[in-house]
């Protein structure tokens, strides 16, 4: 492929972006310009910092480094997106409880600590918050049963259209 014709396919991608129905291009597209920016070498503007410190946070959660994702979040970040990071930090954290809660049996509080980023004592925190068990450095979680009232509730509804097809039968 020319350089010219590159160029010509960034503008031609970059102007159906922008003008994608409700703003949002198909993931096609967003597809070409990926393999493109990154033919061009541009896989950020790199004269803008926190935009390559963002990268780095996306690429540590496409690789599900835990530990360096946190530490790519423990950032200065400008007040246009800080508010951003932190409910992603929040996110990250959560997500990761939620992972050791339906995954771990037990886990050691070193482990737990760089899963959520956190320090010792305040992993330690959050587990006893959580109302999982901790024997000096063993964490037990609790598997969080989130189905039970939808199934409860189900089951409700289930009962109350027996009851009319009877209701209807009986009568």
């Amino acid at each position: 492929m020319v350089l010219f014709e590159v160029d010509e396919l960034v503008k031609d991608l970059e102007k159906a972006e922008l003008e994608a129905e409700n703003c949002i291009a198909t993931p096609e597209i967003y597809s070409q310009l990926l393999a493109v920016y990154l033919y061009q070498n541009e896989f950020v503007k790199s004269s803008c910092s926190e935009l390559s410190q963002i990268w780095i946070v996306g690429q540590r959660m496409w690789q599900r480094d835990w530990t360096a994702v946190h530490t790519a979040l423990n950032n200065e970040w400008s007040e246009q997106v800080a508010n951003i990071m932190l409910a992603l930090k929040e996110n990250v954290r959560e997500r990761a409880m939620s992972l050791i809660s339906e995954a771990y049996s037990s886990v050691n509080l070193t482990v737990l600590a760089s899963m959520t980023g956190l320090s010792l004592d305040e992993s330690r925190q959050i587990v006893l918050d959580h109302g999982w068990t901790i024997d000096d450095t063993t964490v037990l979680p609790c598997k969080v049963d989130k189905d039970l009232p939808s199934r409860d509730a189900l089951t409700e509804d289930q009962l109350n259209k027996l009851t009319q097809f009877v209701s209807f039968l009986e009568n």
